[in-house]
């Protein structure tokens, strides 16, 4: 009673390029969060200043990086799906 996958699968013309966006992404997000985390640790003093309405910097950096995440998850998308449609209309002709 086994069954196949719901969706069509065929070939991923665009995984190369989806990859490398991903690892890109993944890597400004680390660098983003990884000078969040040596802020915190080496100039504590640096994240109570004050920056946005009355809000601190620890505060207004990590709401920051939760709305980059966002971001960057839709800039994936986005261009994953760019990418496919490219590539498989290419593969059409």
């Amino acid at each position: 009673m086994l069954h196949g996958p719901a969706a069509k699968l065929g070939v991923d013309y665009a995984s190369k390029q989806k990859t490398r966006l991903g690892i890109i992404l993944f890597f400004v997000y680390a660098i983003v969060y990884g000078t969040f985390v040596v802020i915190g640790v080496n100039f504590s003093d640096t994240m109570a200043i004050k920056v946005i309405a009355g809000l601190n910097l620890a505060v207004v950096y990590g709401m920051g990086l939760i709305i980059l995440a966002a971001v960057m998850g839709y800039v994936y998308n986005h261009f994953c799906t760019y990418l496919e449609d490219k590539m498989e209309k290419e593969a059409e002709k």
